[in-house]
């Protein structure tokens, strides 16, 4: 809806514009597939530690029961303490985890999309393009081929 004014005035001065899947453009840097493997191999490790932690817990646990009635109630209620702080410490660490993630994603787009810009805007300049419309998620439902130009085959030859 916001677009509807520089469409039409564009379409009343002749002006050309582009238009680009932005979310096809990215997948199509060749930093991309490196950038998926990355976040890919940072997420296993996370998940491993995870495991390993809940591994942990679980058997510290496991020996808590077996154990618990033949446990003085000073040592009963240590070793309830220490598990739950043990608890504690693991729920902090799968937050900071999933943080840190999202983190490393934000991050790894960023640049992904730093470059991709740099291109759109090159490829817009040497075209004459006033502007260049982003066509994901069914924002522009229409768009007059006369007087637009679709940029995703340009950045595909531009990253060859």
């Amino acid at each position: 809806m916001l677009l509807l004014p520089f469409v039409a005035k564009a379409q009343e001065s002749g002006l050309r514009y582009g238009y680009i899947s932005y979310q096809e453009a990215v997948k199509a840097l060749p930093e991309y597939a490196q950038s998926q493997q990355n976040m890919a191999t940072l997420k296993a490790k996370y998940d491993a530690e995870m495991q390993r932690v809940e591994d942990e817990f679980n058997k510290k646990y496991e020996d808590f029961l077996a154990g618990q009635r033949d446990f003085a109630p000073s040592i009963l209620r240590k070793r309830q303490a220490e598990l739950q702080e043990l608890m504690q410490k693991n729920v902090a660490f799968k937050e900071e985890a999933q943080r840190l993630l999202q983190q490393a994603e934000q991050d790894s787009n960023n640049q992904l999309y730093s470059t991709l810009n740099a291109i759109i805007e090159q490829l817009a300049v040497t075209r004459n393009l006033s502007f260049v419309l982003n066509t994901d998620n069914n924002a522009v439902p229409f768009i007059n081929k006369v007087q637009a130009e679709d940029l995703l085959p340009l950045v595909k030859d531009a990253l060859k």
